[in-house]
């Protein structure tokens, strides 16, 4: 768009003695003259945007400007109720591997087929994660674990269903068989076992501590 971002500071004389940035109000109300219908804001994170300037597009959307919000989530809120929602899909693994073909080449190294099968679930869906991956194998330091967490973790649900054995017990103390009511016992005893085991966590000290 061209706005610019300061203007010139006059003395009471009338003459220019220097430049001063505008103040945010300013600045919308320089963005909002210029925006027309035939321009499009992208904003990559959208999320993070304080309210008052996510109510401040809304406003031009309301003009006739056209918005492109980029988030993980949609917040449901405010400007993001106004504004239809289109889910993109993520990178395929043959996408990956090119990007970390084009990476290898960036870096200058040689890669095969093989070796980039083996690296490419390392990045996951990740493109970041895939040229940080080649960085590493450039360095030689030959990584091996999974950085990203595009897993289901059932631990949960595995609790849940021993405890849910839990139920048996009561059904043995009503009709009197102690089988039952021990079995029950158990399972009960061992899921809260469980559940008390996995929130157990390693200590976790930042670089240079």
């Amino acid at each position: 768009m061209g706005v610019d971002t300061t203007e010139d500071k006059l003395n009471p004389d009338g003459e220019i003695v220097g430049e001063r940035k505008l103040t945010l109000e300013e600045l919308k109300e320089a963005i909002a003259s210029q925006a027309s219908n035939d321009l499009i804001f992208i904003l990559p994170e959208a999320k993070r945007l304080p309210a008052g300037i996510r109510y401040w597009l809304q406003d031009l959307m309301a003009d006739g400007l056209k918005l492109c919000l980029f988030a993980i989530t949609n917040p449901s809120r405010d400007i993001f109720l106004e504004t239809l929602e289109i889910e993109l899909s993520p990178p395929s693994d043959r996408d990956i591997r090119e990007r970390m073909r084009q990476e290898a080449q960036r870096l200058g190294i040689s890669i095969d087929e093989k070796r980039l099968a083996k690296l490419q679930p390392l990045a996951g869906q990740n493109p970041t994660l895939a040229r940080k991956v080649l960085r590493a194998e450039a360095l030689g330091l030959n990584p091996e674990n999974p950085e990203h967490k595009q897993y289901l973790d059932i631990s949960p649900i595995a609790i849940s269903g021993i405890m849910a054995l839990s139920i048996v017990r009561f059904i043995g103390m009503g009709t009197g068989d102690r089988g039952l009511y021990i079995v029950g016992g158990c399972a009960l005893i061992i899921g809260m076992m469980l559940k008390q085991l996995g929130r157990v966590r390693g200590s976790r000290r930042r670089l240079g501590q």
